[in-house]
């Protein structure tokens, strides 16, 4: 009988603790959805700055951001969902793209450009990349 009274504390005691882990941990790796100002260009130049990048504006033009996702886009979508940028929201929508010279990050000498979406003032989007077609290709934050 004791055994049994001790294999059933043990029982409880780990469920307990499961439910209590459980709880702590989210379901998802992915951040929740951050709004960020971009709408002038101080506020985009804050938003590279905000994660240590130094850059400077070299062009900007307007997009269409697709309705349906090719499958190079749709890697595109999750390194923003990873960065909890709202680009999903936007598709099928116009929005504009800015590409910046980043100034202080230059591995193997490879010139490095930055991007930033955005729709309706919001970054909906962002990305650092080599010049060189992309080869180096990773978040903003």
């Amino acid at each position: 009988m004791k055994k049994f009274l001790l294999f059933a504390a043990a029982a409880a005691l780990s469920a307990a603790a499961f439910v209590i882990i459980r709880n702590l941990i989210p379901e998802t790796d992915e951040p929740e959805e951050v709004f960020v100002s971009a709408e002038t260009a101080d506020e985009r130049m804050d938003y590279f700055s905000s994660h240590g990048w130094e850059v400077s504006e070299i062009s900007c033009r307007d997009i269409v951001i697709p309705e349906k996702f090719s499958r190079e886009y749709e890697e595109y979508a999750l390194m923003q969902d990873r960065q909890g940028l709202p680009l999903r929201r936007y598709m099928g929508r116009n929005g504009r793209l800015y590409v910046y010279e980043v100034k202080n990050y230059s591995p193997e000498n490879k010139k490095m450009l930055a991007e930033l979406i955005v729709c309706d003032g919001i970054a909906a989007a962002s990305m650092v990349y080599s010049e060189d077609g992309g080869k180096l290709r990773f978040p903003v934050q």
